[in-house]
């Protein structure tokens, strides 16, 4: 351990709570991806555990990759940030000629037999550069307005594409989620995020109102999930299906729950409900105590988030962890909201515990990057 000056050594700082959390929530996720898939995952492929061996690789493959990204220094992934922004940018623009549809959505390509989702790669060059960009920036240049728009572009620019080429409206706005949030902590001013906030506000609010006051026959079938989501079960049999699928699995899971591997509207009821959807299903089976203890596992995580964040060794360090816990913040609130029918279904995952390998082993990644920042901050022995 070195030593300091007065004689006292110091050790590098390792977030255990934050540790266990995490491998707490990935366990969890692949029992509940078990329990909630083994009856679809039987019916289209013989065998039940067909979803819950693919996570459990994934889930093998990220624990090794965030433990390798927690022992390299932080400042490692400084230099290599621009590489991966400008790859995770080819990785989209490949989704046009190679990438493969499921589910009326074309969003993955495969390599060697793995399906790789490049929306997860954007948010983590996103996280990496914008951070680097931001330092580089100074205080004083992010206060100006090409200072500011500079940055928020850096999450504009894909947000846009992630939409347009990928039709993946979720993922557009956690990327831009991120970059504001770590604008809004880097920066002094805040007039510019109330604006931005109101302008958002009551572009919501007008879309809201022309749509609750359109005629049905009006031809705009792109706005059918708002409607959907206005009143779910006028569209029961379309859009609607799935949010009333998972309110009845939310309403019948009482205080506590039906029991693990109980759940009805597994059964056929909610399409893929390992996907988006798995936290109806926790809801149905867990009850809400079961809710309320996933939901306090996250709190826990932002808690740790935001401690190594004040804590960090530098500015760089710290707009790191705030860049992932953005990501993770963004993503539960959402998720959660889509679920609950808080806001229009959107198609998005929730975080360690939904079904899908390249985004845990990206958001395994990230944690690798906090924790590394973590063991940056020196703790001195008495």
């Amino acid at each position: 351990m070195p030593e300091r000056e007065d004689g006292s050594t110091s050790k590098a700082f390792m977030d255990y709570t934050l540790v266990v959390t995490v491998l707490f929530l990935t366990a969890f996720g692949l029992i509940m991806i078990y329990s909630t898939s083994s009856y679809e995952a039987s019916v289209q492929f013989g065998d039940a555990g067909y979803y819950l061996r693919k996570q459990v690789l994934a889930a093998v493959v990220g624990i090794v990759v965030m433990l390798l990204v927690a022992w390299t220094p932080y400042h490692f992934w400084e230099k290599l940030a621009f590489p991966i922004y400008a790859f995770s940018y080819l990785l989209i623009f490949m989704i046009i000629p190679f990438g493969y549809e499921a589910n009326g959505a074309k969003r993955w390509f495969r390599v060697a037999g793995i399906s790789i989702q490049p929306a997860e790669i954007m948010k983590i060059g996103v996280i990496l550069f914008t951070a680097g960009f931001i330092v580089r920036l100074g205080a004083k240049n992010i206060e100006s307005a090409r200072g500011f728009f500079s940055v928020l572009a850096l999450g504009l620019v894909p947000a846009i594409l992630i939409r347009g080429i990928t039709d993946n409206m979720s993922s557009a706005v956690i990327v831009l989620g991120i970059t504001v949030l770590m604008l809004f902590v880097a920066s002094r001013d805040y007039k510019r995020f109330l604006a931005m906030g109101a302008v958002l506000a009551g572009v919501v609010g007008v879309v809201i109102l022309v749509v609750k006051n359109m005629p049905e026959n009006s031809g705009a079938w792109r706005l059918e999930r708002i409607r959907a989501w206005l009143d779910p079960n006028a569209y029961a049999s379309g859009k609607g299906f799935q949010t009333l699928q998972a309110l009845y699995a939310i309403g019948s899971g009482g205080v506590l729950g039906k029991g693990l591997g109980e759940s009805v509207q597994k059964l056929g009821f909610i399409p893929e409900a390992q996907n988006d959807m798995i936290f109806s299903i926790i809801c149905e089976e867990l009850g809400l105590l079961g809710a309320i203890a996933v939901m306090t596992m996250f709190m826990v995580m932002i808690w740790r988030f935001m401690a190594i964040a004040y804590s960090s060794p530098d500015m760089y360090g710290g707009l790191l962890v705030v860049g992932v816990m953005a990501h993770v913040a963004i993503q539960v609130i959402l998720n959660i909201a889509v679920v609950t029918n808080t806001m229009p279904n959107t198609g998005i995952s929730l975080p360690f515990i939904s079904y899908g390998g390249s985004a845990l082993v990206c958001m395994l990644f990230e944690i690798g990057l906090v924790l590394s920042v973590g063991r940056g901050i020196q703790i001195q022995d008495l």
